[in-house]
């Protein structure tokens, strides 16, 4: 099975180094997906503004939004 493989932080810089450091700041991770996805800053761009508009904290509070991420993940056997 091909993987494609996680950017680390001595990978990157400018504005993808800024956007991963700003979200280990507000989360204290970096999920993998981003990490993934940043091998693409323009497709990481746009994937950090639909996430910042998802988890607003709106009508559904954002701790019930990432529980249901958690339950959505265990129920289709793959690791959050």
């Amino acid at each position: 099975m091909s993987r494609v493989s996680k950017v680390g932080k001595s990978q990157t810089t400018g504005a993808v180094r800024a956007a991963l450091d700003r979200m280990a700041e507000q989360r204290g991770n970096v999920p993998n997906m981003f990490r993934i996805v940043a091998h693409r800053p323009e497709l990481l761009t746009t994937m950090l503004a639909h996430f910042a508009e998802v988890m607003k904290d709106t009508t559904v509070p954002v701790r019930l939004k990432e529980l249901l991420a958690v339950q959505t993940s265990l129920a289709n056997s793959c690791a959050y």
